[in-house]
């Protein structure tokens, strides 16, 4: 069952939170959506809700209008199920009884599921790993055991559509990769639908086959996680997942000539949008120092040991940039060329 979000905007005041956003989510999609806070992805996962109605546009879940033209269907008469932040659970509730609720309350499961609703909890605590814990009340689990009761509870009723509002983001860094893993293989194993919201661009190149990329309220791009990384489309993209340099030169064709470097370099597939602005965005770790002398001159601003690799920090005239390398023989305050 897909989701359509046509034309949607969405105003506060003067303030637009969200402009012209279209998107299709289709489904069994693990679609991310990323971006720096005050984007408006909170805004929209919100109106996926039915939390609050769009100022202009429509949404569909299937062929049946949810939202738009005056028109708004509210969160209990929708076939969603939501992962908040703060986990909401019921704190007097045991796991068993949380993940039980929407089974026997919600208006889409149907009599035989709700007659088999014992079987179904016994089954998703299972898959969750929380065997032995049903009769535990929330204050009695870890924060990481919590979060499994959460994801158990909005699956637990089946939905069309699992919305989760940066769910992760109060566990350890640990768990979180832990958390991860878990998220994907209870998509494998049951093939919601699911959007995420994160601010966090390492997990949602982790998680999701399809990520949209955010910011001031409208898409910058929608990918793949290899495509938003590799061949970002905006500056905005190059610059917010990877942490792309940009460089400025000029292009003739599929040539770049960097500013302030006397030396030609040939690439292939760069958006219109880079050749337009006479700009080039590398990752971090497409950057090499040359040996040879040649290419951009730069001097070593900081170098940071990170373990599997070194960040190094550099400045070529008034740009700043970044690499990424495991070895470096060079000191700060080095001078030497990179290239590409």
């Amino acid at each position: 069952m897909e989701t359509e979000c046509r034309n949607i905007g969405m105003t506060f005041g003067k303030t637009k939170a969200l402009q012209d956003i279209n998107l299709t989510i289709h489904d069994g999609d693990f679609l991310a959506i990323l971006g720096p806070s005050g984007c408006g992805k909170t805004t929209l996962l919100r109106l996926l809700a039915g939390f609050s109605a769009p100022t202009q546009g429509e949404i569909r879940i299937g062929a049946e209008l949810v939202a738009g033209n005056g028109y708004v269907k509210s969160p209990n008469e929708r076939n969603i199920s939501m992962v908040f932040q703060s986990y909401a659970l019921w704190p007097h509730m045991t796991v068993e009884q949380n993940i039980a609720f929407p089974i026997r309350n919600s208006r889409f499961v149907t009599a035989k599921q709700r007659s088999n609703c014992s079987e179904r909890v016994q089954q998703l605590v299972e898959m969750v790993g929380l065997h032995a814990m049903e009769k535990r009340l929330p204050a009695q689990l870890s924060g990481g055991q919590r979060q499994r009761v959460a994801l158990a509870r909005a699956l637990a009723a089946e939905p069309a559509l699992l919305l989760m509002d940066e769910p992760l983001s109060n566990l350890d860094s640990e768990l979180r990769i832990e958390m991860r893993q878990e998220l994907k293989r209870l998509h494998r194993a049951t093939g919601t639908t699911i959007v995420y919201v994160t601010h966090d661009q390492s997990e949602a190149l982790a998680l999701a086959n399809r990520i949209v990329v955010m910011n001031h309220g409208r898409i910058e791009q929608v990918g793949t996680a290899k495509e938003i990384y590799e061949a970002p489309q905006t500056e905005f993209v190059a610059r917010f997942v990877g942490r792309s340099n940009l460089l400025h030169g000029h292009w003739t064709e599929n040539r770049f000539l960097p500013e302030g470097a006397e030396t030609v370099w040939q690439l292939k597939d760069v958006p219109d949008t880079f050749r337009k602005s006479g700009l080039l965005a590398l990752k971090p770790e497409q950057l090499r120092i040359s040996e040879k002398n040649n290419g951009i001159p730069a001097t070593i601003k900081e170098i940071e040991y990170l373990g599997a690799e070194m960040r190094v920090l550099l400045s070529s005239g008034q740009t700043a940039l970044e690499m990424r390398t495991k070895e470096m023989h060079y000191q700060v305050g080095d001078a030497l060329w990179l290239t590409v």
